[in-house]
């Protein structure tokens, strides 16, 4: 209203004496930080242009606009606008007294209307003290208090000062499902987010109450009813004052009756080619007299927007109409219409302040000028997300003058992407660590430097690593790996190995997410034996100079690269030697697929690999054993063949891996995922295997692993039991990492 009055008081006096129609200068009075130029260019002031009342207002308003001025005086002499302006005061600092924590700090800050180094308008700080109000409800502060003060500074700048009073947290007391819900609390309690206060449940978040949290636990209700096949399912929350600082949480349920599907429909425009959703029209004949489901629903959806895009058409929208028979019957009709056409004008990026812009742009699939594809588009920010360098990826379409083109701004959030592990494992004979320092945004430019060690008490393995995602924006990834490898097994095996070398490789999408990487490594060893050695290894003495050629060919059709819920992933890999004093071919195949339902994901792993000596016996540093994810419970290339008392790896290598989470478990830890696996697998083959210990009995073991984000980084737990083995295994039941980031 203040602001409102201001314009009003200035326009009703400012032009009280006559004027020239012509404007050729200006003069600015009382401006300290405000440059006459930046006024003049803030005002849209063209000099030698006719001006009347009209226009001269709109540059009042223009001015009054930037936040840069309390009051703004206009005088016309002869042909001289004079602008008398009071500047308003800058914003040195914004303080939080009362808050400690440096997420909440963070979080107040980012939704202030006011900013440091910004000008103070005191209406907006007014308004701020609601959003920090907000902002402390959202974190479970339902009972703070907020007042503002203003310190002058000497500079002419000033501090806002925010007293605050957090008051203790409104915690849960009790969570109260009523109305026909049809299944019992324990269940539905396990589908929300919201959790009650229990004495154990010390660093949970989940127990305050939290009104962003409690519309997330109703939308969860209702995609859980939903998927069930309650079509008409209605839910409410409440919630009353137990005590004190103790509320329940009350939602109510009306489920309604379980619909089932009668008949289901497909549309097309006209100039689409029908051969085309051949697929389509397959899943909907599945789902006929099926339970209605969402879900399964939008999966169909899914796969008539991927067809599309295959296809390329363009500009499609594609839609669920329902039609109830009666009180359980549905009739589902998809209709796919031509959506509005429009080309993308600008893209705007805001908030990196680290990362070049030209690195973000390049991770889009959508380019000014293009036509807009809402597929491409939600791939582009999953391609910012996957990158590892921001923390959150927001983007809004944004209308221009010209009807059919768009502006899409695109807004990031960088976090810290400095990363130290460091882990361990232990096992029945002994243990092995690792560390490891890395940049995943060196100098903004998205490139990757990475530097570990992983040590055992008979290996020390070190490497450095240069991964640039998008070499020279060619949209094809480098990559160089240097590496050394030393094995001392002279005192138990009679040999020590020096592995060390050099790869360069590149990794490009080659069709739709799939993705071929060649690689061209030289390696140079030296093993030497003493007495002890078997006579195998004493064959093997001396030195060797490899290079190889190696490639993978890549279908990744999961949803996202971390914590992956659905889809699948198949990799092809061989190594191809070129010049080389033994001859190996390896090949490899690892297959993985995920599915989720409800709340439960689950993942099935086949993992496949050979060697073959294509003029000789396959070298020791050549043969292969399972990585350590493969068949965890043992201790990594410590099982298989066994020559004097040492594990030599063996020709072939598989293994069956099965996970799933368990989301009863630790359900009150915010950032915390459990799951149980279970692993098959073997090493065996080597090619004078008649003196050497081999076994063909398959490897099993099972467990469980916790993967905790932590408030120092991520923390990872493992902990298996071997079922089958046999007495020449070495077992490694503990595994955990822990890393922190900078």
């Amino acid at each position: 209203m203040k602001y409102f009055v201001i314009i009003l008081l200035t326009l009703k006096f400012a032009f009280s004496n006559a004027f020239a129609d012509i404007i050729n200068n200006i003069e600015v009075k009382n401006n300290n930080r405000i440059t006459k130029e930046t006024i003049i260019t803030f005002g849209g002031i063209e000099l030698g242009k006719d001006y009347n009342q009209e226009k001269l207002n709109q540059i009042l308003l223009d001015l009054y606009s930037t936040n840069f001025f309390s009051d703004i005086k206009f005088d016309v002499q002869g042909d001289v606008l004079v602008v008398e302006v009071e500047e308003r005061k800058i914003i040195q600092q914004i303080i939080l007294n009362g808050v400690k924590a440096e997420k909440t700090k963070k979080s107040i800050l980012k939704n202030l209307s006011l900013r440091e180094k910004s000008p103070y308008v005191g209406f907006l700080a007014k308004q701020d003290i609601a959003k920090i109000e907000n902002s402390l409800n959202s974190a479970g502060y339902y009972f703070n208090k907020v007042d503002v003060t203003l310190k002058s500074n000497n500079n002419d700048t000033v501090d806002i000062i925010y007293n605050i009073d957090l008051g203790d947290k409104a915690l849960i007391k009790n969570i109260i499902f009523t109305g026909e819900k049809y299944y019992k609390d324990k269940k539905l309690k396990n589908i929300i987010v919201s959790e009650e206060s229990k004495f154990w449940k010390i660093i949970s978040n989940k127990k305050y109450l939290n009104p962003n949290q409690i519309d997330l636990d109703l939308r969860l209700l209702e995609k859980f009813y939903l998927n069930k096949g309650f079509y008409n399912v209605q839910i409410q929350n409440s919630s009353a004052i137990f005590n004190d600082n103790h509320f329940n949480l009350i939602y109510n349920i009306d489920a309604g009756n379980i619909y089932t599907i009668r008949n289901t429909k497909l549309i097309l425009p006209d100039d689409f080619n029908e051969k085309d959703f051949k697929e389509v029209k397959n899943i909907l004949k599945k789902l006929k007299d099926e339970k209605y489901s969402l879900i399964k629903l939008n999966k169909v959806v899914k796969q008539i927007d991927q067809i599309s895009v295959s296809r390329l058409y363009d500009f499609i929208d594609a839609t669920i109409e329902t039609q109830i028979i009666n009180d359980n019957k549905l009739d589902i009709t998809f209709v796919v219409k031509e959506s509005e056409k429009f080309y993308v004008k600008k893209i705007n990026v805001k908030g990196n302040n680290i990362t070049e812009e030209r690195v973000i742009r390049d991770m889009l699939e959508v380019d000014e000028g293009d036509p807009f594809n809402r597929l491409l588009h939600a791939k582009s920010l999953n391609n910012l997300k996957a990158r590892g360098i921001f923390q959150e990826v927001k983007s809004e379409i944004v209308d221009t003058q010209d009807g059919n083109l768009k502006n899409i701004d695109i807004t990031v959030e960088e976090k810290a992407t400095g990363e130290i592990l460091v882990g361990a494992g232990v096992g029945t004979e002994g243990g092995t660590a690792q560390f490891s320092v890395s940049e995943n945004n060196f100098l903004g430019k998205g490139v990757k430097l990475s530097t570990g060690l992983r040590m055992s008490e008979t290996r020390l393995r070190g490497n450095f690593t240069i991964t640039n995602p998008n070499f020279n924006y060619s949209d094809k990834a480098l990559f160089t790996d240097i590496f050394i490898t030393d094995t001392d097994k002279l005192t138990d095996s009679g040999y020590e190995s020096t592995n060390a070398g050099f790869s360069l490789g590149t990794a490009f999408e080659q069709y739709d997410d799939f993705f071929f990487r060649p690689t061209f490594t030289t390696t140079y060893e030296d093993l030497i034996t003493n007495s002890s050695a078997s006579e195998n290894l004493k064959k093997q003495k001396g030195t060797y100079f490899t290079t190889e050629l190696g490639y993978t060919l890549d279908l990744d059709k999961r949803n996202q690269r971390f914590q992956t819920s659905d889809g699948f992933q198949s990799k092809f890999t061989q190594k191809i030697p070129l010049i080389s004093e033994s001859n190996t071919l390896i090949n490899g195949y690892q297959f993985d697929t995920y599915h989720s339902f409800e709340n439960l994901t689950s993942s099935l792993g086949l993992y496949l690999k050979a060697a073959t000596g294509l003029s000789d016996d396959v070298r020791i540093s050549e043969r292969i054993n399972l990585p350590r994810k493969r068949l965890r419970g043992f201790e990594s290339g410590r099982i298989g063949p066994v020559d004097a008392n040492d594990h030599v790896g063996g020709n072939y290598a598989a293994s069956l891996n099965f996970q799933t989470n368990l989301p009863f478990l630790f359900s009150s830890f915010q950032s915390v995922d459990f799951n149980y696996f279970f692993d098959a697998g073997n090493v065996w083959g080597v090619d004078y295997s008649n003196s050497v210990g081999d076994s063909s009995h398959i490897r099993s073991s099972t467990g469980v692993g916790l993967e905790w984000f932590s408030p120092i980084g991520p923390f990872t737990f493992t902990l298996a039991q071997p079922i089958s083995k046999v007495d020449t295994d070495r077992t490694q039941s503990f595994q955990f990492n822990i890393g922190t980031t900078f």
